[in-house]
């Protein structure tokens, strides 16, 4: 059983933040390559992040989409197989505004989570 606080998100922002202020600085002066190493690992760390805090409500938005879209139920993995599955037999293309606005949705919420100051 998960703990309430502090929250995977939480643990996960405390140790990003001390890996950026206080031991990514200390690296960059003795081992600015280690330095390096540190930085791409305390991004992996705030995409963690921002996957367990934003990554739920992402994904619930996602399978309603689909549900909409393809006028079913059933699991985002499913759903989405669905959607492939119309897109590969033409059954849907670039002219539908409603799988437009879907995958315009969709990836905004996966930028989001993967690099947030991406314009």
């Amino acid at each position: 059983m998960a703990q309430d606080r502090p929250t995977a998100a939480e643990l996960l922002a405390a140790i990003a933040d001390f890996l950026r202020d206080e031991a990514t600085p200390a690296l960059d002066k003795s081992e600015p390559r280690l330095g390096f190493q540190m930085r791409v690992a305390v991004n992996a760390l705030a995409i963690l992040e921002r996957e367990a805090r934003l990554g739920p409500a992402a994904d619930a938005r996602e399978q309603a989409r689909l549900a909409g879209l393809l006028g079913r139920d059933g699991t985002l993995a499913d759903l989405n197989r669905g959607l492939a599955r119309q897109l590969r037999d033409g059954g849907r293309d670039e002219s539908d505004t409603a799988l437009m606005a879907h995958l315009d949705a969709t990836i905004a919420d996966k930028i989001a989570i993967a690099n947030p100051k991406w314009k």
